[in-house]
């Protein structure tokens, strides 16, 4: 696929008709099977989703198909996802999962459990330098979570239950 054609489909992605303020993200690649899009960054090209201040609420979830923790908490951050208006809160699951394998377990696993949240990859080997720039608290374990809005952020180095998160997620709102 030309690569204009993929840049303009992230800058609809990205643009909305309320004139809103929006981060146009420069994916490196894109990965698409069965319906599913799952855009690629490197940690350059998607800082700017971890700093929007345009009111609404960022649940920013790093997981990854192998790591059953998880996947056993992707259906709570499904259920947000569906309670809450999107011009309120926006949940991205920023896989960690290996780029070879994308369109072999992460689009399957993501057409199976019919996850509506963004999903999109990170695809940066140097974690040493880009999990301190997430958080100076973060080991790099994985489940992670990033709760902001406005300049507020929480992060959570931990797995949660569905009323674990929309409590964390309630103080921002």
């Amino acid at each position: 696929m030309p690569k204009w054609i993929i840049y303009s489909a992230l800058i609809i992605l990205f643009t909305t008709c309320k004139g809103e303020k929006t981060v146009a993200l420069d994916a490196t690649n894109v990965f698409e099977s069965k319906g599913i899009e799952i855009p690629v960054y490197d940690f350059e090209s998607f800082k700017p989703l971890l700093t929007i201040n345009d009111g609404k609420t960022r649940v920013v979830n790093f997981w990854a198909t192998w790591c059953k923790p998880c996947v056993a908490e992707l259906p709570y951050f499904e259920l947000i996802n569906s309670r809450y208006p999107d011009d309120k809160v926006e949940v991205i699951l920023v896989s960690l999962d290996v780029p070879s394998q994308v369109e072999s377990k992460l689009i399957p696993f993501v057409v199976k459990q019919k996850i509506e949240s963004k999903v999109i990859l990170l695809d940066d080997p140097d974690a040493n330098s880009w999990i301190p720039k997430v958080s100076k608290n973060w080991s790099g374990s994985i489940p992670a979570t990033i709760i902001y809005k406005n300049g507020t952020i929480n992060f959570y180095e931990r797995s949660f239950t569905y009323n674990e998160l929309e409590k964390e997620l309630k103080k921002m709102l």
